[in-house]
Formats: C-alpha cells, structure tokens, sequence
C-alpha cells in the first residue's frame, strides 16, 4: 500500500480539496502535506498511510503501477 507524491495531488484534484483541506481532514500540518507533494520529505508510515485512507474515504481509489503505466488514480462510482 503506497502512495507517490503525484498520486496524492491528483487525488486532491479529484476530490476538489486543498492542501489545507486534507490536512485538515489528516489532522496534520499543511507544510507536512506540501513537504510530501513536492518530495521534499516522506512522511512517517503511519501519517502515510493515513492521506492514503482518507483520500480513499473521499472516494479516491488508487490505481498501482504495472508493466505498461505507472500508479494513478480515480474516482469510485456512485
């Protein structure tokens, strides 16, 4: 279960939602989800695995990387 910096912003995008807005909903820092968006740092597993959750919670679900594209994402139907 991973998540690449690209992948959290385009969920984001999805989702219509800010940084602020999902550090909001991550109970985070904005500077601790910029600092993963832009690679500037990984954040700790658990914090991770945490974005990854509530990105799915919103609807987002992500798409692993295979032999002919990299990782992506989209929205649950419905």
């Amino acid at each position: 279960m991973s998540l690449t910096p690209e992948q959290c912003r385009a969920a984001r995008a999805l989702l219509n939602w800010s940084q602020p807005d999902l550090a909001e909903a991550v109970d985070m820092t904005q500077k601790t989800i910029t600092s993963f968006e832009t690679g500037t740092r990984t954040p700790h597993p658990n914090n991770l695995a945490a974005i990854r959750a509530a990105l799915e919670e919103a609807g987002v679900i992500f798409i692993d990387e295979d032999k002919t594209a990299g990782p992506g994402v989209r929205l649950r139907k419905g």
